[in-house]
């Protein structure tokens, strides 16, 4: 796992400055600190930092071919590189390392941009290719890595976070308010935009080509959804083969790796799969596992977690995140974050990343599995809003909407606003904050049509019609909220520790295969993770297998005691952009209602002081105080 980043100038002849690539390089020196490298000739800059995890002693980057004519720097790991060398080895190709760096080298040199659909894993690359003048820049299928870039005088420039791209002189740093609105109602701002100005995100599954001054972005891969009810054979079994070769996959490393584990279903699955192949390996160590949790008992799964360790015989450790770390990280983790996410969830994400990291390099995780097999609530809900929707008429929609629109609890708020709306209209992911009717209220300038999450997210909704409502939500989901939201976290949590963080049921495979089941597989009476469900039905202890998901929660006394007071003090500062463009008696009545009723309002005042974080450090350049 790496950084990468670097530019491409229209005018070829130009001077490049190592000194200005070299500062990008370190403002990324988290994502890889054991060695950097640049590589630059006139018009054209490649910068890397390397976090050494395959062929440690041969694999350094920028890495070029035998006659020096392509480039690369590259972030990721391709877990089929030993597949495809053979291949290429056959076709006069030449290797001078054992990484899997240089096999998407001599991939592209053979196959072009067409090297993506053959590389399995997850990765963000840039290839300079000196023949044709040309930078590609590749991302994976599901956005497992971020890519950044933005362009000045008539370039190009790209980094795997945005804060080296704002080290160049040129770069705004300024508020693209476009994706304001979005961000309001999901919580984090869906791709390509950024809340930057001039700073667009490469999406999933796509490559950008920049030659002579002209940008060309294509899709390479897209998840197709089949709806076919009759099966020819139990897909149980085909699952479970697809689960554990990801998950042997994933086991490749040259230094020590671990699971994050919850004691929820997603996470015990992975140490499950790791156990057995520990035990037909024969290793001589057992499987370290990491938990976190908290002081406060409705708060954490340690139970569950030491249950599931025990089930397996882990070697397990356990961190209490305490809540004054809790309040002192929010400025460095919005650092780390680069874009506003409005999740709290990195919080613990971040301090069980640094305490794993003592101990292993390398870690898996559960992340994925909700969004391929339909492990949140909501999506049950939707679906009843749905069957509702074809049963009853309209006038009596409205006066349920009239009714729940009164209630006090913000989740009645909004099934209000979404029980007479149509699907497209209703489901914008699982992580929605503020309604229609609360931006108009709280805005000082209502939001523009142009710019609603319903005109983002229509194109999605367009290629899913005539699907399943339960489809139509995993599409969506599996195209925004999970690169944006889910991942996003991942990496920039564990990178932010050095760390690199992999996800077995993010495999592109397992999830093509996933898109193809019949909705009872998925979801069922109320229940989803189906398969998953059956598939582990003899190999977890009874209450995992049923428990309902959890998450990262936030002790109540936290938000009160640490949340609030930094709240306060940030929306009241003279230049703090909440005040610039919200009614700040808006702002305090809500701080009010919280203080008032706690956990009524808490994620919207998170989302606003997450926001205000971001503005003070990226824009106001106050740095982490």
């Amino acid at each position: 796992m790496c950084g990468i980043a670097g530019w491409v100038e229209r005018d070829p002849r130009q001077a490049v400055d190592r000194g200005l690539l070299q500062q990008m390089t370190d403002l990324i020196r988290h994502r890889g600190p054991d060695a950097g490298g640049l590589f630059t000739e006139p018009g054209v800059g490649l910068g890397h930092r390397r976090l050494s995890i395959i062929d440690r002693a041969g694999g350094g980057q920028p890495m070029t071919n035998e006659d020096g004519s392509v480039w690369i720097v590259f972030n990721g790991e391709i877990y089929n590189f030993q597949e495809l060398r053979p291949e290429l080895i056959d076709r006069g190709h030449r290797f001078a390392t054992r990484s899997d760096t240089e096999v998407i080298l001599h991939a592209y040199e053979e196959f072009g941009p067409d090297c993506l659909r053959r590389l399995r894993g997850m990765f963000a690359f840039a290839i300079w290719d000196r023949s044709k003048r040309q930078l590609l820049l590749a991302r994976d299928r599901l956005g497992k890595k971020p890519l950044y870039y933005t362009r000045r005088e008539g370039g190009l420039l790209f980094a795997s976070e945005a804060k080296a791209l704002l080290a160049v002189p040129g770069v705004a740093r300024g508020v693209n308010w476009e994706a304001l609105d979005p961000f309001l109602s999901l919580r984090y701002v869906p791709g390509p935009m950024t809340l930057f100005q001039d700073i667009t995100k490469l999406m999933p599954g796509h490559f950008l080509l920049f030659k002579e001054g002209e940008v060309k972005v294509q899709s390479y891969w897209d998840v197709e959804f089949r709806e076919e009810e009759t099966e020819k054979e139990d897909p149980r079994e085909r699952f479970e083969a697809l689960l554990k070769e990801s998950v042997q996959m994933r086991l490749m490393s040259e230094v020590p790796l671990g699971v994050f584990l919850s004691g929820g279903l997603d996470s015990s699955a992975i140490v499950a799969e790791m156990t057995q192949i520990a035990k037909e390996g024969g290793w001589d160590r057992p499987i370290q596992t990491f938990s976190i949790g908290y002081d406060d008992p409705k708060a954490n799964e340690f139970e569950y977690a030491r249950e599931v360790a025990q089930h397996f015989g882990t070697d397990h450790h356990e961190f209490r995140l305490e809540g004054e770390a809790f309040h002192n990280f929010i400025p460095k983790m919005v650092w780390h974050l680069d874009e506003p996410m409005a999740d709290p969830s990195c919080v613990p994400f971040f301090f069980i990343s640094q305490y794993a990291k003592k101990s292993v390099t390398v870690v898996l995780s559960g992340e994925g599995a909700d969004e391929i097999l339909a492990g949140y609530g909501l999506y049950h809900k939707m679906r009843l809003i749905g069957q509702l929707q074809k049963g009853m008429p309209a006038w009596l929609l409205a006066g349920a909407a009239r009714l729940l629109s009164g209630r006090r609890a913000a989740r009645w708020r909004k099934y209000a606003e979404w029980i007479d709306r149509p699907l497209e209209e209703r489901y914008w992911g699982v992580s929605r904050v503020f309604t229609e009717s609360a931006k108009r209220d709280l805005l000082r300038t209502p939001p523009g049509e142009g710019r609603s999450v319903a005109a983002l997210f229509k194109e999605y909704y367009r290629k899913t019609a005539g699907l399943d409502p339960l489809n139509r939500m995993l599409y969506l989901d599996t195209k925004v909220w999970l690169p944006d939201q889910i991942l996003l976290k991942a990496d920039k949590m564990t990178m932010a520790n050095s760390q690199e963080l992999r996800v077995p049921f993010l495999d592109h495979k397992l999830v093509e295969f996933a898109a193809t089941l019949p909705i009872r597989r998925k979801l069922s009476g109320g229940v989803g993770k189906r398969l998953l469900r059956e598939a582990m039905a003899q190999r977890l202890p009874e209450r995992i297998l049923t428990r309902s998901k959890k998450g990262f929660p936030i002790p109540a006394v936290w938000f009160r005691k640490e949340v609030l007071p930094a709240a306060r003090a940030l929306f009241s500062e003279r230049d703090s952009l909440i005040g610039e463009v919200m009614q700040r008696e808006k702002v305090a009545r809500m701080l009010a209602e919280e203080e008032a009723h706690p956990y009524t309002r808490h994620k919207e005042i998170w989302t606003l002081v997450i926001l205000d974080y971001w503005h003070r450090i990226f824009i106001r350049q106050k740095g982490l105080g």
